[in-house]
């Protein structure tokens, strides 16, 4: 074979790395292009002191995982590695399983985009890559694969190992271990499977820890849930569910079941940036790393001394626990607006029988964690879970997206917006005097008004991202569809 450079092959196959992962289209992902980048990551790891011989590998539940695991697993094989399996299981649980043996993992998945793409999720034996690792890889050039034909299919696909249980079984373990059997004991859950790799694990786990369950709308087809930018559809079941039983709350994830959804007893789903404030809360955080799109009640709360604030993508929040340390703080976490929650730090867990249970750390995104401090909390103050909101500051964010959006498209946009002056850009918007401009990551505009537009370009798919803040959820809302119908205007014009 010729040899692949990563950095070329990514402009040719359309398949490059986002905000997590690397991601393309399913037509785009042919064998050749994930055995490259497995072969790339394993040989970046290598080069900067990697010694073990073993890859761990597992998947969502989008039609073509199964084929493009095969092709990882394949790739690796060839380079001498013992792959071993953790079939369909969460993210966290794969990358758990890695740390706790120190070995590197590949999962695919696309996360909650349609399912007409996929996508591969690098972790080392440490946590989640970083943007040093994207460029490590990026960079390498890749000599050898495994035989594909003219397609880049491969001429002679191996089936995986059988599924090794050990991933579900340590990330059930660790709830387990550190909340106890009976923390969930007098809560009735409704748990939204969809197609969400750990609907089952979720049921499991959740009773186990003394809760009624009711599984609900578990579905063979990809449903493409996002977190962050919830579906009508799905809160039209959730206020079905909640209208037709009586649920203490309902819980989900998104399809590779590593950010979370929650809702209250009335079937209202809550943000991401709020369970996050209220998950790190809980678990007696000193040091918060959060995306700049997430909600200002965070600072605005007072329950933390130290506050860094970082570009959109788990890489970056990852990054600044470092930095929360050198400041100060002991409990470190993180969290995005997706709702997906870190953990930097050991962490106390305070039981309902008044001991004291020890969260070990899990550097990439989690959901059962959030869960189960929201959940806890309202266990605390004995109150519905739709009471807790009374305890932040009146700040309410919303999102949307423009899937119409090309990359180019956006970009452009958002360089003539950050060119205007202060007076312009508030001609243009139309809320009023322009407080500050911050180009963290996108164009987020902060009125006089207190109300914030953030403007971005999703760094997966084609797509625009609107972010709004305001002190009602109605004029969030608002917010963002004048945002979205902005740049649509203004698109037009150019």
């Amino acid at each position: 074979m010729n040899s692949i450079s990563i950095k070329d092959l990514m402009l040719k196959s359309g398949v490059a790395f986002g905000t997590s992962g690397a991601r393309g289209l399913v037509t785009q992902m042919t064998d050749e292009v994930c055995m490259a980048y497995t072969v790339a990551f394993l040989r970046h790891l290598e080069a900067a002191g990697l010694r073990t011989r073993i890859l761990l590998v597992a998947g969502d539940r989008r039609p073509s995982t199964p084929r493009i695991m095969r092709a990882v697993a394949q790739a690796a094989i060839h380079l001498g590695y013992e792959v071993r399996s953790a079939g369909l299981v969460p993210s966290p649980a794969l990358a758990l399983w890695g740390m706790t043996l120190g070995v590197p993992t590949v999962m695919v998945t696309g996360s909650h985009i349609p399912d007409d793409r996929n996508g591969l999720k690098f972790t080392t034996e440490s946590g989640e890559i970083t943007k040093a690792d994207e460029a490590g890889i990026v960079a390498q050039t890749v000599d050898s694969l495994p035989q594909v034909d003219t397609h880049g299919m491969l001429v002679a696909p191996r089936e995986l190992p059988p599924p090794d249980d050990t991933a579900a079984q340590l990330y059930q373990r660790r709830y387990l271990d550190a909340f106890g059997s009976e923390a969930l004991v007098g809560m009735r859950l409704g748990v939204y499977g969809h197609s969400a790799v750990g609907r089952e694990l979720l049921v499991d786990l959740y009773r186990a820890m003394g809760a009624e369950v009711v599984p609900l709308g578990f579905s063979e087809r990809f449903v493409p849930v996002d977190t962050e930018a919830i579906r009508p559809e799905d809160h039209e079941l959730a206020g079905k569910w909640a209208r037709a039983e009586r649920f203490s709350a309902l819980v989900s994830t998104d399809g590779d079941s590593d950010r979370p959804l929650f809702s209250d007893e009335n079937g209202q789903w809550l943000r991401g940036d709020v369970t996050g404030i209220f998950t790190a809360q809980f678990l007696g955080a000193d040091g918060v790393a959060v995306p700049v799109s997430c909600n200002t009640a965070l600072e605005k709360s007072g329950w933390f001394s130290q506050v860094a604030r970082t570009r959109i993508g788990s890489p970056f929040v990852i990054a600044a626990f470092s930095q929360l340390g050198l400041r100060g703080a002991a409990a470190v976490v993180g969290y995005e607006a997706n709702g997906g929650f870190f953990t930097h730090s050991p962490l106390s867990v305070p039981r309902p029988d008044g001991s004291t249970g020890v969260l070990p750390p899990l550097p990439t995104r989690d959901p059962v964690i959030v869960h189960l401090a929201l959940l806890m909390l309202a266990k605390r103050h004995n109150c519905p879970v739709s009471a807790l909101s009374a305890l932040l500051p009146a700040r309410f964010t919303a999102s949307g997206r423009d899937q119409s959006f090309a990359t180019a498209k956006s970009q452009a946009l958002l360089a003539h917006l950050a060119g205007l002056a202060p007076a312009q850009l508030a001609e243009h918007c139309g809320l009023g005097e322009v407080a500050a401009v911050d180009q963290t990551d996108g164009l987020r505009i902060s009125f006089a008004s207190l109300e914030v537009l953030h403007l971005r370009p999703s760094g997966n798919a084609p797509e625009l991202r609107c972010y709004a803040e305001a002190s009602s959820e109605a004029r969030a809302e608002q917010l963002v569809t004048h945002g979205l119908e902005l740049a649509r205007r203004l698109a037009a014009r150019a």
